[in-house]
């Protein structure tokens, strides 16, 4: 492992070089099941290249990219190459329609946006007159090769504050923020996790999106580190579990409805060997006895990491290893690392409260949003917005959000975007969206509806409009339409009261 003292300063630059430079560092298997390898050399080659190709065709430090496209190991070579250059890369949402996606190249005022072919109806380029176009697929002019200039590359000496890289995330206002997140930051987040963890020798599965902290994060580990990450463009059960049995993988990340999917695949799972599986690092939702269960079963030879991280604070919030030695118990996302200080503010406090915390990572603050309060508190606290309870034995426990964001299949929905979307169709007048529980995604949107005066609108259409005009895991799963929405006492809708009524009508009370 190498030493924290060794870690370049800039963040494009944390490849491992002690090793042989033709080893496998990233391996991306197609959706068709192909195979792309790419070895360190090779990553290292393609990084540099595009730092000089993005100066030489006058970008300049500072300015952003875009990436739209599934994971792919030419994807973190980008990443690479442009935090080389001083250059800004902004991983896109690809499940967002294309206005959502025009509005964040826009927004970042990224110059070049790279894409794969899946996503190139996605591009409007009536949206974007001034932005340069790049698809990953495609020969010639269209595709990389002009932003390419092979030759190695000095990477710059990034600024204290400089920016590294931007993530978008979605916030209670509805529109998607731009985080900035520092070189420094996120060198950090991998010293402290290299010192946790050696994973040189591992084989890893990145499933989730590199638009997405998880992935991205572990990914920049991964090249640090000198294992090898198996990466599929995205998560589908069967591949993954047949990722894991054909690589050997041996350290995996999760969230709890990836892991009830792989249990529906009973057919698969017969078929392979997962018992290399040494580290089940668990994210988004808390682990659940009966859950916890099923991943001993399934990967017997495990150990389960019930983890917990945000994209404005980073990855690394608490750790498995408690100071009197005590074992985290199951649910708990452990105790507060050394590396960062936490506390619990509000009603409840200290035992429960939203959790603040203050590390390294925590980011430099959100693009062009002056219209945002800054979540960071005055003496330097990141205020998450999650609330937390704390055992007498100094574990934490995540409790839920303190808005009414919630979480389905991994990713963050908030009712007031999904109703946005909804009381866009011209035959709706008010909608309400409430999450119910699911044994798969863990929560799922569903909606109440009042029409407009003299309209049918009915359930399948209303979810047809949400279909086109949202992410998919956005869209309601259920439809109720009421000729008036229930009202709490301070005639704001009653959404507590909305959601009891839903799972009432699905549990046929």
């Amino acid at each position: 492992m190498t030493p924290s003292s060794a870690l370049p300063a800039n963040l494009g630059d944390l490849v491992l070089r002690s090793g042989l430079p033709g080893r496998p560092l990233i391996i991306g298997l197609g959706a068709d099941g192909s195979e792309t390898v790419m070895s360190r050399a090779a990553l290292d080659a393609m990084a540099d290249a595009f730092a000089r190709g993005l100066l030489a065709r006058g970008l300049s430090r500072g300015d952003r990219i875009a990436i739209v496209s599934a994971n792919r190991p030419d994807f973190v070579a980008l990443m690479l190459g442009a935090m080389r250059a001083g250059i800004v890369p902004v991983p896109v949402n690809f499940k967002l329609p294309p206005a959502g996606i025009a509005d964040i190249i826009r927004d970042c005022g990224a110059r070049l946006v790279v894409y794969d072919a899946p996503r190139a109806s996605s591009i409007d380029a009536a949206r974007l007159p001034d932005v340069a176009l790049a698809d990953f697929d495609a020969p010639g002019a269209a595709g990389l090769s002009p932003w390419l200039d092979p030759g190695p590359f000095t990477p710059i000496v990034p600024e204290p504050c400089e920016p590294a890289l931007s993530l978008y995330t979605s916030g209670s206002t509805g529109r998607p923020k731009g985080v900035l997140l520092s070189h420094a930051a996120h060198r950090w987040v991998v010293e402290v996790r290299m010192a946790e963890t050696d994973l040189a020798g591992e084989t890893v599965l990145i499933a989730a999106p590199l638009y997405h902290m998880n992935a991205l994060a572990l990914a920049l580990l991964v090249c640090a580190s000198g294992a090898t990450a198996v990466m599929l463009p995205q998560f589908e059960a069967k591949a993954y579990i047949d990722a894991i049995a054909r690589y050997g993988c041996t350290w995996l990340t999760a969230v709890p409805p990836m892991i009830a999917m792989m249990l529906r695949e009973k057919e698969a799972l017969a078929r392979a060997d997962l018992s290399g599986v040494r580290t089940v690092r668990m994210g988004s939702a808390p682990v659940n006895d009966a859950l916890a269960g099923e991943i001993r079963a399934l990967l017997p030879n495990a150990r389960i990491i019930n983890a917990y991280g945000t994209t404005e604070g980073g990855p690394v919030v608490f750790s498995a290893a408690h100071p009197g030695g005590l074992p985290t118990p199951v649910g708990a996302v452990g105790c507060p690392h050394p590396g960062v200080s936490v506390r619990l503010v509000g009603e409840g406090a200290p035992e429960t409260g939203v959790l603040e915390m203050k590390s390294p990572a925590v980011m430099l603050g959100y693009h062009n949003r002056p219209d945002v309060r800054s979540p960071i508190t005055a003496d330097g606290y990141y205020s998450t917005g999650d609330v937390f309870r704390r055992d007498a034995d100094g574990f934490y426990y995540f409790v839920g959000r303190s808005d009414d964001m919630f979480v389905c299949g991994g990713e963050n929905i908030f009712p007031g975007e999904v109703e946005a979307v909804l009381e866009a169709h011209p035959d709706v007048l008010q909608a309400c969206v409430v999450p119910v529980e699911d044994d798969i995604k863990g929560q799922k949107p569903v909606a109440f509806v009042v029409r407009r005066p003299g309209t049918a609108l009915d359930e399948a259409a209303l979810k047809q409009h949400a279909l086109a005009n949202a992410p998919a895991y956005q869209h309601p799963r259920r439809v109720w339409f009421l000729d008036q929405m229930l009202l709490a006492s301070t005639n704001k809708i009653d959404r507590a009261g909305l959601k009891r009524r839903a799972e009432a009508e699905l549990n046929g009370a």
